[in-house]
């Protein structure tokens, strides 16, 4: 019931996730990424310790791959999970369960997985790596969601799509960007909205916060 991109930029070291589904919240659970790290993306019949474990295992340093094999070895249902890892290193790899509902599946890039069950077709992942590919320049942010739209313009989800998110973290601890829609008619075009709304009125206040290096901040004449 879930498409989803993952993704490094490997201009700014940021990790993201973007993902829509026809269940409500699809940001609360799907998406786990780690500054430096990398991301997880986990679906299907979903078990959110995957996400959890394996962004970990990312954090000792272990490859994308390997982290998907050690997952394995955890979870007695993998034949109902779909999981989509990047690593520090850009290594991207895939795992779609025997037993997840179809079409499903994927493909990877350097940099890049885009991975999905109950889908139309292939024809979903082709459109949505392109995209992604084609935007080489852009932000991140903007990348995962022009992705995500070209998608599901191709009917990504064969059922009717409630939420989206679009999740990225860049050097710090705190996400630079969290956006979730948990419920809506049209959820890309709301995901899209509270983008611009989200670009132009927090980002400016996310860049100024505190972080390790500078923990009092940036403060600007104005702030009290």
């Amino acid at each position: 019931m879930t498409f989803s991109i993952v993704a490094r930029c490997p201009r700014s070291g940021e990790f993201g996730i973007s993902a829509i589904t026809a269940l409500p919240a699809v940001g609360t659970f799907l998406t786990h990424a780690a500054p430096g790290a990398g991301a997880v993306a986990t679906q299907a019949r979903l078990n959110p310790y995957l996400g959890i474990d394996g962004v970990r295992l990312l954090q000792n340093g272990m490859s994308a791959h390997d982290t998907i094999e050690a997952l394995k070895q955890t979870d007695p249902r993998m034949d109902r999970r779909q999981l989509g890892v990047v690593d520090r290193n850009g290594g991207a790899s895939i795992w779609t369960g025997e037993n997840c509902k179809g079409w499903a599946g994927g493909e990877t890039r350097q940099d890049l997985c885009v991975l999905g069950n109950r889908l139309v077709g292939p024809q979903v992942i082709e459109a949505s790596v392109k995209a992604f590919l084609e935007t080489a320049d852009l932000p991140l942010v903007d990348r995962l969601v022009k992705a995500l739209a070209t998608g599901m313009s191709l009917g990504g989800d064969r059922k009717e799509e409630r939420s989206a998110t679009v999740f990225i973290v860049a050097a710090e601890e705190y996400p630079l960007w969290d956006i979730r829609v948990d419920d809506h008619d049209d959820p890309v075009g709301e995901l899209k909205r509270l983008q611009g709304v989200f670009g132009s009125r927090l980002l400016p206040h996310i860049r100024r916060m505190a972080t390790r290096t500078n923990p009092a901040g940036v403060f600007e004449d104005a702030d009290v």
